[in-house]
């Protein structure tokens, strides 16, 4: 076991703690060469204290059945983009192609089709199109919208159940503009629908979701801050994003510009309840692919392809209630890796989030993360939990923001220096990585296929099940090692029955502890059950 002092951690991005090491010395640990076996899956039951698994429900699962290729090839394809109308549909009111600002855009349940052509607006920041309820705003073959760097916004408003079809929405809001807000559904109404439509180059995010909201054959792609944001006051609830294609965001590099502002990536989920994210190609953003931050709940991630993200492919933090099955991840975090040594970089990162039973909705006995495939990225899955963030801690970046398992009790009030040191507060004041499946996973890496800097030395290839040691605020009652024993034995996370090709290093149980493989499946972590390890690759 090598025991490395890394330091106290310190806060990056206002959702999430990166920690940063004081020190680091690595040293390249030569792994067992194990041939591939069997695998199983397990469905492992959770409660309000979880504590270790039992025995579980053998069923048979593939291993690493992720698409192989990218299942959304949207942008610049005519044969899904130019689709439209190429006349008006009857009863349509028929817009021209040139200056638009003399149309009347809000009528209740109306058509309107945007002939071939580029569209203007009239000038002016705040000059938008305010639809009217139930409308539809669809393009003909080469329709574009055009902001020209003028109008902040496109589609705005308070009408719900609007449609956009077919038409390309660019060139909304200057450079640095509309930071954490959106140009098309400005506003987060409910039950919008944009299918078949390019959302490209404005600033802040192209799209904002709210409840209900549908992204279906899109490319969004290249806009300043997020492709899409879903965020209302009340908390979006039932999203669908299929066969998107996601590329290329955050092309202003907000990180740069607002330090630790998280908020940032292809797209951004924040209190939102239940979304279904399928058959999307989410790749080269350049921060985070997907980012799922606080209190979201009822997720399912099924056949994406998430690849070449400057950071992360996937943020699950402080949030509940998930399941990660049968993705592709390839190439995550090549470019910030190598910039964040002493904490690894990772494909997908689990950040104080888990299934909880009394979270209601979809997926709260287990988190289960399975049957995805892993290739060349930075590193695999980190489970991940900050000793020091909870309700009413000063390291809660998510302030304001307390707990769902219990939101009768545990409230940003109750949760303080008195209360927190007893039951129910003790326990529910805390968000917790628990109840964590990672089964039937193939994580390969080969480091000359990422480059010179993929070493263990940078945090190259690892996995890992850890927090730190707890020092902040000194009233908390999580100091010393309370949390470090609570995810590594006490909280339900398992590795279980993975494939593994490749140089592969485990941390657990403290930042900085990093074990080899026996190690990693022997005494007391006891993680990777029935997996097989070959660094015939490496």
């Amino acid at each position: 076991m090598t025991d490395l002092n890394y330091g106290d951690p310190q806060p990056r991005w206002f959702g999430m703690k990166r920690p940063q090491p004081k020190i680091v010395l690595l040293a390249f640990l030569v792994m067992d060469v194990i041939v591939a076996g069997s695998l199983i899956a397990a469905n492992m039951a959770s409660g309000a204290n979880p504590v270790q698994a039992g025995p579980a429900a053998q069923v048979q699962v593939k291993a690493g059945t992720g698409p192989l290729s990218p299942p959304a090839r949207i942008c610049g394809n005519a044969a899904v983009l130019g689709a439209g109308p190429s006349s008006a549909p009857a009863g349509a009111v028929s817009v021209p192609a040139g200056r638009n600002a003399g149309v009347d855009f809000s009528r209740a349940h109306t058509t309107y089709w945007f002939a071939p052509g580029v569209h203007t607006l009239a000038r002016g920041q705040y000059t938008q199109i305010i639809p009217g309820h139930g409308s539809t705003y669809v393009g003909a073959p080469g329709a574009i919208l055009d902001g020209r760097k003028d109008n902040l916004y496109a589609f705005g408003g308070s009408a719900t159940g609007v449609t956009i079809s077919y038409l390309t929405v660019r060139n909304f809001g200057g450079e640095g503009e509309n930071q954490d807000q959106g140009v098309v559904n400005e506003n987060s109404m409910p039950g919008w629908t944009i299918d078949h439509s390019t959302i490209k180059d404005n600033a802040g995010a192209g799209v904002m979701l709210g409840s209900h909201n549908t992204l279906i054959h899109d490319c969004i792609a290249d806009n300043q801050q997020y492709g899409f944001n879903a965020y209302s006051t009340s908390g979006p609830v039932g999203l669908v994003l299929k066969n998107n294609e996601i590329a290329g965001n955050d092309t202003y590099n907000w990180e740069a510009h607002s330090p630790d502002c998280g908020c940032t990536g292809g797209g951004k989920f924040w209190d939102v309840k239940n979304a279904v994210i399928e058959n999307n190609w989410i790749h080269d953003n350049h921060s985070v692919g997907l980012w799922a931050d606080t209190n979201n709940r009822g997720f399912e991630l099924k056949n994406n392809y998430i690849s070449g993200n400057y950071d992360y492919g996937l943020i699950y933090e402080i949030s509940y209630n998930a399941v990660i099955e049968q993705n592709t991840f390839v190439r995550n975090g090549l470019h910030n890796g190598p910039k964040s040594r002493g904490f690894p970089t990772s494909a997908i990162y689990i950040s104080e989030s888990g299934s909880d039973h009394r979270v209601k909705g979809n997926f709260n006995k287990t988190f289960l993360i399975a049957k995805n495939s892993f290739i060349d990225n930075w590193g695999g899955v980190i489970l991940w939990e900050n000793a020091d963030r909870f309700c009413n801690s000063p390291a809660n970046t998510s302030s304001g923001t307390c707990t769902l398992a219990n939101p009768s009790v545990a409230t940003i009030k109750s949760c303080n220096a008195t209360n927190i040191k007893h039951q129910p507060y003790l326990g529910d004041c805390r968000w917790k990585t628990q109840n964590v499946l990672v089964e039937g996973n193939v994580f390969s890496f080969k480091p000359s296929n990422i480059g010179p800097s993929c070493t263990p030395a940078n945090d190259c290839g690892f996995q890992g099940v850890f927090s730190e040691y707890g020092t902040y605020p000194n009233w908390s009652p999580y100091h010393k090692a309370v949390v470090e024993q609570q995810i590594t034995y006490n909280q339900n996370n398992h590795f279980r029955a993975n494939t593994y090709i490749g140089p592969w290093i485990f941390m657990v149980y403290e930042q900085g502890n990093v074990v080899n493989w026996s190690e990693w499946q022997g005494q007391p972590y006891r993680q990777d059950k029935g997996s097989t390890l070959s660094t015939a690759n490496g």
